[in-house]
């Protein structure tokens, strides 16, 4: 399920999203509800039970109030996307450690995006392509963009390797956020799947080895042995790929600062 962000009105939608004066509000009985309060609520059922499930009634419910008594606040669900995915990006920090050099600064940052996402889910599910333009959205790449400026890169590398590092971290915790609810989306656990569709795949690809040396090679060597085995295949699969190709990622950096020419570091 993909959502697309920025879809409501313009004005109305930045106005609630900057704090200032909303020009569409039409004022209404005090009900004991902010926009706050709303956008809070709505992160909450986001959480437990998934973006499909996010409605204004949704909110309503778990307030107390009908859907419309939240319009008064908030123009739609659109908006309330907008103003959800903003104030989500409120928990990330924004002071880092830079004693230890920008590396470390840059993992443990790319460590809380991380986190963030699987504590938010639905958040992987808000499409890039519409960018909400908000004032925390804007200070947690502020704050990604000054730690990476701080390797000295020139801006058009600066630029491309951030968006290399926001499309890693989001995608390894896409499959982790997937493997989590892919058991009560299915009704089927990974370790019964997975137990299925292996036994069947002997019966009807006995020549899977010849057929596919590399990754029977692969098997021998224990290449697809986990850490921890107590942990989902995949998840755990995701864990080491980021830990992984967040240090490639970052060996790449280095190696870019040490070339000469466009990508190394600006005069």
């Amino acid at each position: 399920m993909v959502v697309y962000a920025a879809q409501g009105d313009p004005k109305r939608s930045m106005a609630l999203l900057w704090g200032v004066a909303d020009p569409g509000r039409r004022p209404g009985p005090k009900q004991g509800l902010s926009v706050d309060l709303i956008v809070e609520t709505a992160i909450a059922v986001a959480d437990a039970d998934g973006m499909a499930a996010l409605s204004m009634r949704a909110v309503g419910e778990r307030l107390g109030r009908t859907a419309m008594a939240l319009y008064t606040y908030v123009p739609g669900k659109n908006e309330l996307v907008d103003l959800m995915y903003d104030r989500a990006h409120a928990e990330l920090p924004v002071e880092y450690d830079l004693r230890d050099g920008w590396r470390a600064a840059v993992t443990a940052r790319a460590s809380d995006l991380w986190e963030f996402h699987l504590r938010h889910p639905w958040t992987l599910q808000v499409s890039q392509a519409r960018p909400v333009l908000g004032p925390y959205e804007y200070t947690a790449f502020e704050t990604s963009l000054r730690l990476l400026r701080e390797t000295g890169l020139p801006a058009p590398m600066l630029r491309r390797t951030i968006s290399v590092l926001y499309h890693f971290v989001r995608g390894a915790a896409q499959t982790v956020a997937e493997v989590r609810q892919a058991a009560a989306a299915t009704g089927v656990s990974d370790e019964e799947w997975w137990h299925a569709r292996s036994a069947v795949l002997e019966e009807v690809a006995p020549d899977f080895a010849s057929r596919y040396p590399t990754l029977a090679w692969m098997e021998g060597e224990g290449g697809f042995r986990m850490e921890d085995e107590t942990v989902p295949y995949l998840e755990q699969e995701a864990r080491e790929t980021f830990t992984t190709g967040l240090t490639v990622i970052l060996d790449g950096v280095e190696a870019a600062l040490r070339e000469p020419g466009p990508a190394g570091p600006a005069q």
